[in-house]
């Protein structure tokens, strides 16, 4: 009979009723029953605030950061950013929720993350449109790691996940913040953000200028050059402002001013080389050599099997940089002593030109990083033994 009280024998085992404990002489009633079977998923009472945390679609209708077991609870949080919104997964909850990616719904964000037990929340490193909410969530003290999403994709392929769209992308990202744990990102400045922006729309112009210049050769009409004419004058006069902010934001930093000091003293490295280094290497200087190498993209990898020996190659890394190095680096092979021996040296051993590049981009890398680490300037005895 529904209601109806039945006793439980000792070390009698009952349907429906096993998380009884063995040897039990507790009576069980059919509420507690229909508790016991609020853990299936699909059960019509899995959506009653008695049952246990569970992956049921009932959840996604009501305010999980009301439930006191997931405020208990550690979690990892996936975040993908578009331009309009952020999608938001939350893995132990299963729970699924899109904010507009503004003020207003950063903050309603920050508020419903606050009341739970963050693990880790893991955000793609790409584009802009990540920085806002990444330097509201670090501002209220959450663990944000930004990933690569390069490292995101494979760990996808490795777990045969083909499908991609953003509510996907932010589950991805909240089981990769899982299982890979990845290092907590540091809180930037608003001045280091400044000089990234200001570092970035620099190249943005001399890629620009490049361009036109290119045009402006090829074009016939009259009428067509001027204009090219005009907008190359506009673009020189932009870039110039934006050297000259530059230059501003550094001579108004002590730490960065010195920094500066330290690089340009190397033989081959300009202002703008040390700019950029300051602006999206903040690690030299803090990283040892083969770190700093792996982050810029020339670190040498094995490829080596068994008896076989493959030839070491370089790959990833953050391009820019490593881009802005390689200018530097075809001034250093002519005007630095120990870039342009280091090159001569593999001239003789028949090495082609791009692997000698390489090798003296990571030879002035490395002895930019131990100038900074030991903030003392360049000089040969140093080159000798970075």
């Amino acid at each position: 009979m529904p209601g109806a009280k039945r006793s439980v024998a000792p070390g009698t085992a009952t349907s429906g009723a096993r998380s009884i404990v063995p040897e039990s002489s507790e009576t069980v009633t059919e509420q507690d029953r229909r508790r016991l079977h609020g853990i299936n998923p699909n059960s019509r009472q899995s959506g009653r605030r008695d049952a246990a945390p569970c992956t049921s679609a009932h959840l996604q209708e009501r305010d999980f950061t009301m439930d006191p077991v997931a405020a208990r609870t550690r979690v990892c949080v996936g975040i993908d950013v578009s331009k309009d919104k952020l999608d938001i997964h939350i893995d132990t909850l299963n729970q699924n929720f899109t904010v507009t990616n503004d003020g207003a719904g950063i903050q309603e964000l920050r508020d419903r993350l606050l009341k739970l037990t963050i693990q880790r929340i893991a955000i793609e490193h790409t584009g802009g449109y990540q920085r806002r909410v990444a330097a509201e969530l670090l501002d209220a003290g959450l663990p944000v790691s930004l990933v690569m999403p390069r490292r995101v994709r494979d760990y996808a392929k490795a777990m045969n996940l083909r499908a991609k769209n953003d509510r996907i992308d932010a589950t991805l990202l909240a089981q990769f913040a899982r299982i890979m744990n990845p290092a907590i990102s540091e809180k930037t400045t608003e001045n280091r953000l400044l000089l990234d922006e200001l570092v970035g729309r620099r190249r943005q112009l001399v890629e620009y200028l490049a361009t036109e210049k290119t045009r402006h050769q090829q074009a016939y009409d009259p009428t067509i050059r001027r204009g090219i004419r005009r907008l190359m004058d506009t673009l020189k006069t932009d870039l110039k402002d934006v050297e000259q902010a530059i230059a501003e934001l550094i001579k108004n930093d002590d730490d960065w001013r010195k920094k500066v000091e330290l690089l340009t003293s190397v033989p081959g490295v300009g202002t703008t080389t040390a700019a950029t280094l300051l602006a999206e290497l903040p690690e030299l200087g803090n990283a040892n050599r083969g770190q700093i190498a792996a982050l810029v993209g020339v670190a040498p990898y094995d490829n080596d099997s068994g008896k076989y020996a493959g030839k070491r190659s370089v790959y990833g890394g953050r391009n820019s940089v490593r881009r802005m190095l390689y200018m530097a680096t075809l001034t250093a092979t002519r005007f630095n002593p120990a870039i342009r021996k280091l090159k001569q040296r593999l001239q003789k051993e028949g090495k082609v030109l791009k692997v000698m590049m390489i090798a003296c981009l990571r030879k002035l890398l490395i002895t930019l990083n131990a100038i900074l680490k030991s903030g003392k300037p360049w000089e040969d005895k140093l080159a000798k033994i970075c």
